[in-house]
């Protein structure tokens, strides 16, 4: 397994860099990165990977691939009224709304079985957007030690989830 504090102090400035040189602002880029090395962190098949850096490098722009996917505007008079009533409708079906709900039931039980530290360092992380180091300093506890308390909420959520 990595050391993923050495990792973040040798690559985390330039993956920023890279990410800024290709458009996004100085915020949207500590953003990404970020989020690179929690995927980093919990990613199963991240842990099989020769170079960690080609991935966090790959894992990035990925993330800034599909940020600008979820950004981008269509202007509704783009579409005739046509086209819109021949669109499909993606709605969820009943089904997938039960399970959804289910899931959504077992993930709240879940965040609030986590120990004290470990939810709070998520929810600072995940739910109020706060950076790592945020979250570090709000908890008065090491960038190291709060990565591992994410990635251990976050372990945890997802066990047996994907079943």
């Amino acid at each position: 397994m990595w050391n993923l504090k050495n990792l973040f102090q040798k690559h985390a400035l330039e993956i920023q860099r890279v990410l800024q040189k290709s458009g996004h602002g100085s915020d949207v880029a500590e953003d990404l990165t970020q989020d690179a090395f929690v995927r980093l962190l919990v990613s199963e098949t991240s842990q099989q990977a020769d170079n960690p850096r080609a991935y966090l490098h790959k894992v990035a722009k990925n993330l800034a691939v599909d940020r600008h996917r979820r950004e981008r505007v269509v202007p509704m008079d783009a579409i005739s009224e046509d086209r819109y009533q021949a669109l499909p409708d993606e709605a969820p079906g009943p089904e997938k709304i039960i399970a959804d709900r289910q899931q959504l039931a077992l993930l709240q039980r879940r965040l609030a079985a986590l120990p004290l530290p470990m939810r709070r360092a998520f929810e600072l992380y995940r739910l109020h957007d706060l950076t790592i180091a945020e979250v570090a300093l709000e908890l008065d506890l090491s960038v190291s030690r709060t990565w591992t308390l994410i990635r251990q909420a976050y372990v945890q959520l997802r066990a047996g989830l994907d079943d």
